[in-house]
């Protein structure tokens, strides 16, 4: 999965290219590199953050979801993550929910995502990830959903509500097929099962900035930078911070001590505009992205 070096040293300079190369070596000793881990080595080799939009999937249409993907791409987002609507969400806020009644109104099926991803994957570079419940994972059956998720293009899935108790039997499947499980850790878990999380988990860590459901936020816990510091310095997985990141200042304040930012609520909200012009909302998508995508990176 290494790119051409030539042309990277070119790009990046010959020290980003040797760090690149190194890192991968150092990751594929222990698994075969995903997309996911593929895009965090060189993320860090050319010492930059990733940048993860959340969108919901069919709000308020498929081609709409199509339109939105390939904006982010071209954008550079690093990867998109995408929400499967469920009619009783588990962490989402008002926003969130929102947009999974006006997607679910449509009868919009997992497999019908499945299809109009799988028919985008080629136009998009940055890898996706699924945000799902169990329990259509459950109803799916895990292997299933799994084979039918890599078909569609997906190199990973979120489950927020998935014990990691009972994650063993779906992580051993994600793991014998490539695909990374990633999980959630929120400013509650206790240091010892914050570490068994991510013992469980790949890819990357999901850290969820505040207590409670998804949603913009004026202000972000004083303490979140402490608790991100130490449990990177635990874990070699990168760890990405979502819930509640909408601003300029919140992505300068969690850039240094994180590997990436993830932002849902502030760019489903824009979304709605679609009902009314897509033109309207992918353009006010694109000023948010762009700003907090280089205030990510400066």
């Amino acid at each position: 999965m290494l790119p051409n070096l030539r042309g990277y040293a070119v790009k990046h300079g010959s020290l980003a290219a040797f760090s690149y190369v190194a890192l991968s070596t150092i990751v594929s000793l222990e698994h075969e590199m995903t997309s996911i881990d593929d895009l965090f080595v060189r993320l860090k080799a050319e010492g930059k953050k990733a940048f993860m939009p959340f969108i919901t999937a069919a709000d308020p249409n498929l081609a709409f979801t199509r339109k939105v993907l390939r904006k982010l791409n071209e954008l550079g987002c690093s990867m998109a993550e995408i929400g499967i609507p469920y009619s009783d969400p588990i962490a989402d806020g008002p926003v969130i929910q929102a947009s999974y009644t006006r997607a679910l109104g449509n009868k919009v099926k997992l497999h019908d995502i499945f299809e109009q991803i799988e028919l985008e994957r080629s136009n998009l570079t940055m890898p996706l990830v699924s945000m799902v419940s169990y329990a259509i994972i459950h109803r799916q059956g895990p292997e299933r959903f799994v084979d039918e998720s890599t078909k569609a293009g997906f190199a990973g899935v979120i489950v927020p509500d998935l014990l990691v108790e009972e994650s063993g039997s779906l992580a051993k499947i994600c793991a014998s097929k490539q695909f990374n499980l990633i999980q959630l850790v929120t400013p509650t878990t206790p240091r010892e099962r914050a570490l068994k999380i991510a013992e469980q988990s790949s890819g990357f860590l999901y850290f969820v900035s505040v207590t409670g459901i998804t949603g913009e936020r004026t202000e972000l816990p004083p303490d979140l930078v402490e608790r991100v510091s130490w449990l990177r310095e635990r874990t070699p997985l990168p760890i990405c911070i979502g819930f509640g990141i909408s601003k300029p200042e919140h992505v300068k304040l969690l850039a240094p001590v994180s590997d990436g930012l993830i932002v849902g609520s502030a760019i489903v909200r824009l979304m709605e505009q679609a009902a009314v012009s897509e033109e309207t909302a992918l353009s006010a998508i694109e000023v948010l992205v762009t700003t907090l995508l280089r205030t990510a990176n400066s």
